[in-house]
């Protein structure tokens, strides 16, 4: 009776933190990818003046990839004390530093104002934006894993990963919008400001709503179970190391393929298309555009897929999916057709979708209770700095020093083939309850300590 009264609850409240996580990662995203889609477009020009286009671009998605690297202190750190004090605080934290950094990247004076401390101002921000990330998603997929049931926890926790279509589909939208209404002066003097200054006002609003949700309720009971046991705990990272290093080997490769391809598709693709095809930035912004609407629609749909075939089949097939797209991918942009672009973007992002969709309920059934936000987190983070921290910045050198594609498919197709090694080597977690997880690492925990005694 007692134990099933706070699961009722929590199922209630599902919806509201379904919501307040999908907003929040949705605004946090919005930074993320904003910057990512102006250093396409715009940084090269504003903050690396002096160097040919390719080159300047080059520096441009080097700013970008730093940010990658804060990704994992973010999840260290943030994963340390949302396994410690509660995953809804440090949730607004990571909202007020990513949405503090973006509002501050749009009122920073450019190169031709205050020469080389524009850059290394611009580097820092995106540090502070890469540490903020690294925190938020982790707590945000977490949050609704543990409020929600075991049998359709696909299909909840999917909603946050829908955050970061719906985060690419607002900075592309906006900055779509304002490249078709303004001169490209214009843009260049003031425009691009716009977007980034917005961030303070989507902020305000998701701070709004995420300080109305309750802490998870799985984290709540685990706390007062350790307290009353009164014992001293290891260290989260300590923990996750000891009885979940397989966990986070296997999180980290099944993200390889799900992170180049999509910042191959989604960011790199934009330079591509404008440099190499001679589409413009507004048609570029349009596919993607496109590509993330259908995508995000596409993802509580694989999440629930995932609950009746497991996470694993939709997981490989959305690896093999985009290992073999990356050989049509170029052609198709190569077309200059814009049809075909929305087609190769859209279907990469279909085959991504699969991959993203069941993820964090993947990741989340991987881990224990009091470990759960660092494993997580590490096992998503430490991959992303050599997956996606490099892969715009891959693919364009690739395309400098070859002058066509078929390199830049080649290295898709090869993070493809990790990605499916490792989710084989995963084990299914379709259907896992929570507690139970939490109960064999205790027990294997308790094992391991024994032995010493015993021997």
């Amino acid at each position: 009776m007692n134990a099933s009264a706070p699961a009722t609850a929590a199922t209630r409240s599902l919806p509201r933190v379904v919501a307040a996580s999908l907003i929040g990662t949705t605004i946090e995203w919005y930074d993320y990818f904003l910057y990512g889609t102006a250093a396409a477009l715009v940084f090269n020009k504003l903050f690396f003046p002096n160097t040919d286009p390719l080159t300047g671009t080059l520096l441009s998605f080097l700013t970008y990839a730093i940010g990658f690297a804060a990704r994992p202190v973010g999840a260290l750190v943030f994963g340390h004390f949302g396994d410690r004090v509660g995953r809804k605080k440090l949730l607004v934290v990571s909202l007020l530093l990513m949405g503090g950094s973006t509002t501050l990247i749009g009122v920073l004076p450019t190169y031709s104002s205050i020469g080389a401390a524009a850059p290394v101002l611009l580097t820092v921000l995106r540090l502070v934006q890469g540490f903020a990330l690294g925190g938020e998603w982790g707590g945000a997929v977490l949050l609704v894993s543990e409020h929600g049931d075991q049998r359709r926890r696909g299909f909840w926790a999917s909603w946050p990963q829908g955050g970061a279509p719906a985060g690419n589909l607002l900075a592309a939208g906006v900055l779509s919008l304002l490249t078709a209404v303004l001169s490209e002066d214009a843009f260049l003097s003031w425009g691009w400001r716009v977007p980034f200054l917005l961030s303070a006002v989507l902020v305000g609003v998701g701070l709004w709503i995420r300080l109305a949700v309750d802490e998870s309720p799985l984290f709540k009971q685990a706390l007062a179970a350790q307290q009353q046991r009164k014992t001293v705990e290891q260290p989260p990272l300590v923990a996750v190391l000891r009885n979940h290093w397989r966990e986070v080997l296997v999180a980290m490769g099944a993200r390889m393929a799900e992170n180049i391809s999509y910042y191959v598709m989604t960011t790199f693709v934009l330079t591509y298309a404008v440099t190499h095809a001679h589409f413009s930035k507004q048609t570029a912004l349009n596919a993607v555009l496109i590509g993330s609407a259908i995508q995000f629609a596409l993802i509580p749909l694989f999440g629930a897929l995932s609950d009746r075939v497991g996470r694993k089949p939709v997981y490989l097939v959305g690896a093999v999916g985009v290992g073999i797209w990356a050989f049509v991918f170029f052609g198709l942009v190569d077309t200059r057709s814009f049809g075909q672009l929305v087609v190769a973007v859209t279907v990469g992002l279909v085959f991504h979708s699969a991959m993203y969709a069941p993820q964090a309920a993947f990741f989340s059934e991987l881990f224990a209770t009091r470990m759960r936000y660092s494993g997580a987190s590490i096992g998503a983070q430490f991959a992303s700095v050599a997956a996606g921290a490099p892969a715009p910045l891959i693919a364009t050198a690739l395309l400098k020093d070859y002058g066509n594609a078929t390199p830049i498919s080649v290295y898709v197709a090869i993070a493809a083939a990790i990605t499916v090694l490792a989710v084989l080597c995963g084990r299914e977690t379709r259907g896992s309850d929570l507690a139970d997880v939490e109960a064999a690492v205790e027990a294997e925990g308790a094992a391991v300590a024994a032995k010493p005694a015993t021997a």
